[in-house]
């Protein structure tokens, strides 16, 4: 059982929201009453943990009154809520920079600092504060959990007296101070903190899971699950501790028990693969070969890329008689570890279940060889350990005598075998989705931000800045040449609701088309109305009639690239006998990467276009950039969306997508600095990457 990293406790960050009112100056011009009336609001909304939305807030705060420490330190306070550490970090930055003598934003900084690794900054942080306010509880507190964590023994230690002595109540300290000594290798005072902890309240997760770890290392089961117990009591939602309790349960041999806890664990979160693997394990231990295959599956369906689940998977295939399937599971595991003999003797054995035997001998000479060369000198060739450590544990328990005591070596081999989840738990329950604007946290599936398309539905109104503005199509909505208006909007709005209107609408421009009286503008309009119904032949049909009038309709170049990029998707789907619909960036990641170059062509070439006639159409860039990544040309993209948040600096679509292209290349540090900023400008999947990037 991997228990948590000590979390740094949050209780601080709840008073500054109920002294937010106290600590801001309130301004006297009018133009000085505007920003406090919105900094009061979005400290109001905050206090409500909707951060988003109170970043926005303190952005108009800041563009008002960019002089001023507090939107920055308030809009921290939120991206740190956020998890949006490095953000919080510059933001604190900018606040100290306007007022140096605000302590609190560097508690704030060093939490931020703390938070990202960076333990010495955050130290520093501390002791300026110190210097402001000497015997400050969380000053103190995070001073003494980051000398901890740079293994600076001694003098966390000191501090630890200097706060424990100031404030002997206060629980997470004991708490904290147990970490230190298990560092220490001291169970006997880390025991004695953490019944302090729990006898000053036992309301804190941490302690129990903290003591049930001690005593899971000293095989104290009844004692390891009566703490686990008492955590699931405080969190009965989190999966993770059902998890942890079922290998205490499995270790004391309650089998019964063990898969209960599975079972309800994927009731709180059928994606906790976790759970699905070790019930997988279980079954197999009481021979249910057939569902412990079919909960292997679902950790690959979930985790396509969890070999050691592939590996068991196979085994229990070949158990089963599934020769033919367990070689599919086991060669994929030989060509990701062609150095781990195990996964040898196993394919031999299933070509021996065929009666293919030359092939089978020859696979178990090849495994010989393996361990021939690793004994006679292991560094030169090592073998792939965190899959052998896997199968070792596995062999190891096989041939163990069950009447046999369990020596320390068995136990762990035991516990390495059932994989448990590491950060299991916070004291913040990071997983519970209820809590209001903790969207790191959600479900979040990652994906660009679509393309900008040619609709009659204007964009719903949310967090994101950017306007939908580009002159071209305002002049053409300000002539009402038609019966509708043109927007500009992100994909193409679903019309399960208007169906029928856009079909009406369809046949009257048809009908006036016919007429001979139709103008450009209403062949326009039909095309737009033809893509909003998925009729893409129809619609570039119109638009290419359009541009044959009109080649220097920039409009109609914007419309007809997106048509021709929805129908190259519409024909891979339809080629692959796929008419699932989707959402349309959802359409962007199914799109083939192989699609022909003519039509990949076709589609820039019109963007082209339009930008050669309004070079700072931002739109343009940004679809542009995003057909770019649809194909895995991330250098393209990169280029498009950096041309994007040049023109429009407050695009966060133009940020995150650009975000993801540097993730998507490998620049991790460029990646975050663009979803944070995507994050600031109400993009809300920023911070569930962002979280994920840690």
């Amino acid at each position: 059982m991997k228990i948590p990293v000590f979390p740094i406790s949050r209780r601080w960050l709840r008073a500054l929201l109920l002294l937010a009112a106290a600590s801001f100056i309130p301004a006297t011009a009018s133009a000085q009453v505007n920003a406090e009336q919105v900094m009061s609001i979005g400290r109001n909304v905050m206090s409500m943990e909707d951060y988003m939305l109170a970043i926005q807030y303190f952005n108009q705060a800041i563009k008002a009154k960019p002089y001023l420490a507090d939107p920055y330190f308030f809009r921290a306070l939120a991206k740190l809520n956020l998890e949006d550490f490095k953000g919080a970090e510059a933001d604190c930055s900018l606040a100290i920079e306007r007022n140096k003598y605000k302590s609190e934003a560097y508690k704030l900084r060093g939490f931020a600092r703390q938070n990202l690794g960076n333990d010495s900054l955050a130290i520093a942080d501390y002791n300026i504060g110190l210097g402001y306010n000497p015997l400050d509880k969380y000053f103190l507190f995070y001073k003494a959990v980051a000398q901890t964590q740079r293994k600076d023994y001694n003098g966390a230690d000191s501090t630890f007296q200097t706060l424990l002595r100031q404030y002997p109540s206060f629980e997470e300290g004991y708490t904290a101070r147990a970490r230190l000594h298990i560092a220490r290798q001291d169970t006997v005072s880390a025991l004695a903190d953490l019944d302090k902890s729990i006898s000053l309240s036992k309301s804190l997760v941490n302690p129990f899971l903290l003591r049930a770890e001690i005593e899971w290392k000293r095989r104290e089961w009844e004692k390891a699950g009566q703490d686990l117990d008492a955590a699931i009591h405080l969190h009965p939602d989190v999966a993770d501790l059902y998890v942890n309790r079922a290998f205490i349960r499995y270790n004391s041999d309650d089998f019964f028990g063990a898969m209960s806890d599975y079972n309800y664990a994927l009731d709180l979160d059928p994606k906790n693969t976790s759970a699905l693997f070790n019930r997988a394990l279980l079954r197999y231990e009481v021979k249910d070969l057939s569902r412990a295959e079919e909960d292997l599956t679902g950790v690959l369906a979930l985790d396509p890329g969890n070999f050691h689940a592939m590996y068991n998977r196979g085994l229990i295939r070949m158990e089963s008689g599934q020769n033919q399937e367990a070689l599919q599971d086991l060669e994929a595991i030989a060509r990701k570890y062609p150095r781990f003999y195990p996964v040898y003797y196993a394919m031999a054995e299933c070509r021996r279940n065929m009666g293919d035997m030359k092939s089978a001998m020859r696979l178990a000479y090849h495994g010989d060889d393996l361990v021939k060369k690793y004994v006679a000198n292991p560094e030169k060739n090592p073998l792939d350990r965190p899959a052998i450590a896997a199968a070792e544990s596995n062999d190891a328990r096989q041939s163990r005598d069950e009447n046999d005591s369990e020596s320390e070596i068995e136990v762990m081999e035991k516990f390495n075998r059932l994989v448990t989840v590491a950060d299991a738990v916070e004291t913040q329950l990071s997983y519970n989705e209820r809590i209001k604007g903790r969207v790191q946290d959600r479900n979040v599936q990652v994906e660009p931000e679509p393309m900008y398309a040619l609709t009659f539905t204007p964009t719903p109104a949310s967090l994101k800045t950017v306007s939908n503005y580009f002159r071209e199509l305002d002049d053409l909505n300000q002539q009402r040449l038609i019966k509708r208006q043109f927007y500009l909007s992100p994909g193409l709005s679903s019309v399960s609701s208007s169906a029928e209107d856009l079909f009406n609408y369809a046949e009257d421009l048809t009908s006036l088309l016919a007429s001979g009286k139709g103008r450009p503008v209403d062949r326009l309009a039909l095309g737009v109305t033809q893509a909003m119904l998925k009729n893409y032949d129809e619609a570039l049909a119109n638009l290419d009639k359009v541009i044959g009038i009109d080649d220097k309709f920039t409009v109609a170049y914007m419309a007809r690239a997106y048509v021709r990029f929805m129908k190259s998707i519409a024909d891979q789907k339809s080629a692959r006998d796929n008419n699932g619909d989707g959402a349309d960036n959802k359409a962007l990641a199914a799109f083939d990467r192989q699609a022909s170059a003519a039509v990949l062509q076709d589609v820039i070439a019109d963007y082209d276009k339009a930008l050669s006639l309004n070079p700072r159409l931002v739109f343009a860039w940004f679809n542009k950039g995003n057909i770019y990544y649809a194909i895995g040309d991330y250098t393209s993209a990169m280029q498009c969306f950096t041309e994007a948040v040049r023109i429009n600096p407050e695009f966060g679509e133009a940020f995150f997508n650009r975000g993801l292209s540097y993730l998507q290349a490998g620049n991790k540090h460029q990646a975050f600095a663009d979803l944070s900023k995507a994050g600031e400008l109400g993009v809300l999947p920023s911070y569930n990457i962002l979280k994920r990037m840690k």
